[in-house]
């Protein structure tokens, strides 16, 4: 039988309104009460993990320990070839901590600033987790990943964090430049919680 059905409630283990809103556009047609934390005064969980599996459970089994409800967290970032891999788990504040999305992005331009077009290429990764319960052993675990390159100034209104400098090569856009509904067909995001949901619906 499976897990998700009609009305579940699942707490999302992120105040990220940017993330709140697309999970929620993503699982819009399955009928699931997706509840920031917030709404429970989940306290923020400290980062403290080296990769983004680790960072996505630590926030999921707090989200989980302070709802009482079953919880999904993703964690993810840019790595970026030219930088090691870098900002990476440290995406959300590579400027420091408390960085704003245009703090951030200037400092990934700053730090790019002598490397040529070419050699700017980058990728979006996410891994989204779902516990059944604070102290569930059997994690799901799923992971998407989106191609891109980094470009010299930013472009484009929508989304958020890199998105206006991340451009799609195949498309000729940023990420910024897309209509929603595209973007959460195309991204790292997306991937990540249409396979969540596919294990889910054979657990």
């Amino acid at each position: 039988m499976t897990n998700i059905h009609r009305g579940k409630r699942i707490v999302l283990a992120s105040n990220n309104a940017g993330k709140v809103r697309e999970i929620n556009q993503l699982l819009a047609e399955q009928e699931i009460q997706i509840i920031p934390q917030r709404e429970f005064g989940v306290p923020e969980a400290e980062e403290t993990g080296l990769t983004f599996v680790e960072n996505a459970l630590i926030k999921a089994r707090n989200a989980a320990l302070h709802s009482d409800l079953p919880a999904i967290a993703d964690d993810s970032g840019i790595e970026v070839d030219a930088l090691q891999g870098a900002p990476g788990v440290y995406s959300a504040r590579f400027a420091g901590p408390g960085s704003s999305d245009a703090d951030n992005n200037r400092r990934l331009l700053e730090a790019l600033q002598d490397i040529p077009p070419e050699k700017r290429s980058a990728r979006f990764q996410c891994v989204m987790v779902y516990l059944h319960h604070a102290e569930d052993p059997t994690p799901i675990i799923c992971q998407g990943t989106w191609e891109g390159q980094i470009l010299e100034a930013p472009r484009g209104e929508g989304g958020f964090g890199y998105d206006p400098l991340f451009l799609l090569t195949e498309k000729g856009c940023t990420s910024a430049e897309l209509p929603p509904e595209e973007k959460n067909r195309l991204s790292h995001r997306g991937q990540a919680l249409r396979r969540l949901l596919a294990a889910l619906s054979e657990s």
